[in-house]
């Protein structure tokens, strides 16, 4: 995903309520993977949001700035309310929420105190 640095401005105005529509918990990876079968380079995720949510899987494509090592135990925002998405023989349960580098590779969001796994953002 490039940067569009006029995306914003093409963004409607939205209400709290369609805000508060968006599920976004934190969660901590609890496996990873390299995934062998995406077109584009990408990891497979297991991420658990404690109860009542507990383990989902998302493929995430953020091998350009993290290895498989650093993944693991790693903190990280996702949605959890999308559809499902089958990429695959993998079914992406959730998305990962990060922000483009210079390169327009994804650096994760993650939070820098400790805060209560399956949280909802607010």
């Amino acid at each position: 995903m490039a940067h569009d640095p006029q995306a914003n401005a093409r963004m409607p105005i939205i209400s709290l309520e369609d805000f508060l529509k968006v599920d976004i918990r934190l969660g901590t990876i609890v496996d990873v993977k390299i995934f062998e079968e995406a077109r584009k380079a990408a990891y497979q995720l297991w991420i658990d949001f404690g109860e009542p949510l507990g383990v989902k899987k998302s493929s995430a494509q953020v091998t350009q700035n993290y290895d498989l090592g650093e993944l693991l135990g790693r903190r990280v925002a996702a949605v959890v309310n999308f559809e499902p998405k089958q990429i695959g023989k993998f079914m992406s349960e959730v998305l990962c929420l990060g922000f483009p580098d210079r390169n327009g590779d994804v650096v994760l969001l993650n939070v820098d105190r400790p805060a209560l796994t399956g949280g909802r953002m607010y």
